[in-house]
């Protein structure tokens, strides 16, 4: 069926904005690449990529994915970097002072990570509580437990931790192991968002949730879920911080949350629930990475560096805003 003229004039969009708003992300990404690529000769070399790479699998890259899924239900999940941190101190905790093994250290973790998410869900999804406030405070109860754990102090892994260690410094087939996982991680999470009940569900309640709440489906069992499914993997990013350095800091995560909310929504999610996709989100990660990437080959000071990350997150999402992909259909 071919569109008439007039009809594309009535949309009020044109051939070339419907591309970038479809393919806006990507976009916004290759063109990054490509004023890496001029500005340094180092940026494409293969040590440079996989340093991104890794970099991004520790910080918004698996968390994004949770949050992803937070987003989808019109919420939001500000404790992600505080459990992250939570996760990393843990980990190290289990196995130097608690004398446990690699595979019990980390299943512990993930627990711990996924009942926080629990209680901020909890209250959510059934006592109805704003998303902002009740993550906000688990955000400052995760940091506080990991300072205490921790005694502020760095925890190395010890004897116990060498696997983990070994993993985070490791190679499959000449790519890093966490990054290796953390594409599984964005291949799981979009078999669930695109092949699953689960996955139309939580982009349904974003959209419409009375709809969805009338249509007989238990709409707070999707809410609590999405924020236990961000717990667990802002604990995995953590566990991940840990292998790469040897030891587990409560300083880890402190403004990630920041910079994962911005990967979904350069990554074309609406912070108005029911739209976002997960290979956007994972090429949002992918410009975080190249901005931070960007700035210290060219050198610029660190504190400097979040004044201009801001203001490219700004520009990247008016550029998506004007073309319509960040609002919802």
């Amino acid at each position: 069926m071919t569109v008439a003229p007039e009809s594309r004039i009535q949309s009020g969009k044109t051939p070339i904005s419907e591309i970038i708003q479809r393919f806006g992300t990507l976009s916004i990404f290759l063109v990054l690449v490509v004023v890496a690529s001029f500005w340094s000769d180092s940026f494409l070399t293969q040590t440079n990529i996989l340093n991104v790479l890794r970099q991004v699998a520790s910080s918004a890259g698996i968390m994004s994915v949770g949050m992803l899924f937070v987003i989808l239900t019109r919420g939001i999940d500000l404790s992600v970097g505080s459990i992250a941190a939570l996760g990393g101190v843990l980990v190290a905790y289990f196995m130097a002072f608690l004398d446990m093994g690699t595979g019990t250290s980390i299943i512990l973790t993930l627990i711990a990570g996924g009942l926080c998410g629990l209680v901020t869900g909890a209250f959510i999804a059934y006592l109805k509580l704003p998303s902002f406030v009740m993550s906000l405070a688990m955000m400052a109860i995760t940091r506080g437990l990991s300072l205490i754990i921790s005694a502020g102090r760095p925890i190395p892994l010890g004897d116990n931790g060498e696997a983990l260690a070994n993993f985070g410094s490791g190679f499959y087939a000449g790519i890093p192991q966490p990054v290796i996982l953390m594409f599984a991680v964005f291949i799981v999470g979009g078999v669930l968002l695109k092949f699953t009940q689960f996955g139309r569900v939580i982009t349904a309640i974003g959209s419409n949730e009375e709809a969805v709440r009338l249509s007989g489906i238990a709409v707070p069992r999707y809410i609590l879920a999405v924020y236990v499914i961000s717990g667990v993997l802002a604990s995995v990013a953590g566990i991940i911080s840990s292998a790469r350095t040897g030891v587990g800091s409560a300083q880890v995560g402190v403004g990630a949350e920041l910079n994962v909310i911005a990967a979904v929504v350069i990554g074309g999610a609406s912070l108005m629930g029911g739209r976002g996709g997960v290979i956007n989100t994972l090429l949002g990660a992918l410009v975080m990475g190249i901005i931070g990437n960007i700035m210290n080959l060219a050198g610029v000071p660190g504190y400097h560096q979040q004044v201009y990350m801001g203001l490219i997150i700004v520009i990247a999402m008016l550029l998506q805003y004007s073309t319509g992909s960040l609002k919802r259909s």
